[in-house]
């Protein structure tokens, strides 16, 4: 992936599919600006799905590591993988 390029959200509405193109194409993410603030990145819709797909197998593989130390640990005052997920997941939102 290359290095990103930064364009406001006026760039970026005037020359949306440049930056789709550049997306696909180049392989290149475009990190959307409002008022100078980051807010948004365009990536490739593939790029997306792989980083979605790795973000998934780390946290499972995490949970997993956690699930693994806690049944080591014993079962009292445990909770299940399922339970676990659910907290993380709350606490990430």
């Amino acid at each position: 992936m290359s290095e990103p390029v930064i364009a406001s959200m006026a760039e970026v509405r005037s020359h949306l599919a440049d930056v789709l193109d550049r997306a696909r194409r180049d392989e290149t993410p475009t990190i959307i600006t409002r008022r100078g603030k980051e807010e948004a990145v365009v990536i490739d819709v593939r790029e997306y799905r792989r980083l979605s797909r790795l973000a998934d197998e780390v946290e499972e593989t995490w949970l997993n590591r956690l699930a693994d130390e806690a049944e080591a640990e014993g079962l009292e005052g445990s909770v299940s993988l399922e339970e676990m997920a659910a907290l993380l997941r709350d606490r990430r939102d």
